[in-house]
């Protein structure tokens, strides 16, 4: 089918996936506060709010300002406002601060990203941690999100498989909003078959993808096992799980999470790739969605973005 989409209806695609990948992201930052496990969470033991969010939200709400006041990501301006806005106590890595600080002072954002990692560039999972909100504003065309997606990661991860890892959820949250507003759910292998066929086929973020694909149907645990789950802090490391979570639980936004926080590693970045995926299929406060109890537990988004809180 296809159909036109307005720009209120990209911003509400994308402001679902940023409450989904927001409430996932400070959820899952609460259990790794000493005290906390995840058998809590599965026996509805929930944290106390508010739940504090991360550098994944942060960076994610910049994507979607970025979106609404342009309507396509600026890579010289979504640099400046990455590096204006970055509170480092958010969690951000060595990395990033020091990538974002080079940008801050002047330094150009391809030469800062490039000189990430003795000059070969971030292979890490921050570039897809923050761009489900522009898969779903995309929902419209998954190579435009591809697209995109890649802008948005290149101002920071100048290595081919982290901007592959933005590339992968992009098309997945394009994918998720798109079937949406069709009224359909997509089979979880032919989600995961077109997500691989947007990735260069020589790289590792797409051979994750492929084995993803042949693992649907085994246990959660099982499947962080064989793909990661992010306790690398690498695309490669973390996307393949992510989107194994998403495309089995594109109906249910809670089992999503809690397959995340029951997977341990990087919790706060795989609940909120996943659950920015799955919120741009699902939506907030409805049946399977994002829990309006959970979104009142997250601690409001920053008062320079005009989302709601």
């Amino acid at each position: 089918m296809t159909f036109t989409l307005f720009p209120d209806t990209r911003l509400t695609l994308a402001r679902d996936a940023l409450a989904g990948l927001s409430v996932g992201d400070a959820l899952g930052s609460q259990f790794f506060v000493p005290g906390r496990h995840p058998d809590d969470f599965a026996a509805g033991q929930m944290p106390a709010p508010p739940w504090q969010w991360t550098d994944d939200t942060e960076m994610a709400c910049s994507v979607v300002a970025a979106l609404s006041e342009a309507g396509r990501i600026d890579r010289d301006a979504l640099a400046l406002a990455f590096a204006q806005r970055c509170e480092p106590y958010r969690g951000y890595g060595p990395g990033a601060i020091t990538i974002l600080r080079l940008i801050r002072a002047g330094t150009p954002w391809p030469v800062a990203a490039a000189s990430a990692f003795d000059g070969q560039g971030s292979c890490g999972n921050g570039a897809a941690m923050r761009v489900a909100p522009l898969g779903a504003w995309y929902a419209d065309s998954t190579r435009r999100a591809a697209d995109q997606a890649r802008a948005s990661a290149e101002v920071t991860h100048a290595h081919p498989e982290g901007v592959a890892g933005a590339v992968a959820v992009a098309v997945a949250a394009s994918l998720a909003a798109r079937a949406r507003l069709d009224g359909d759910r997509p089979e979880p292998a032919r989600l995961l078959t077109v997500v691989a066929g947007a990735l260069d086929p020589a790289g590792e973020v797409h051979r994750g993808v492929r084995r993803a694909a042949a693992l649907l149907g085994h246990p959660a645990g099982e499947v962080a096992d064989a793909l990661g789950n992010g306790s690398r802090v690498t695309a490669q490391d973390t996307v393949p799980f992510c989107l194994w979570v998403a495309a089995t639980h594109l109906h249910d936004y809670p089992a999503a999470i809690r397959a995340c926080v029951e997977a341990g590693g990087d919790v706060d970045t795989t609940a909120a790739i996943a659950g920015g995926v799955v919120a741009a299929h699902t939506g907030v406060g409805t049946p399977g969605g994002v829990p309006d109890g959970w979104l009142a537990a997250r601690e409001p988004l920053p008062a320079w973005l005009t989302a709601p809180a």
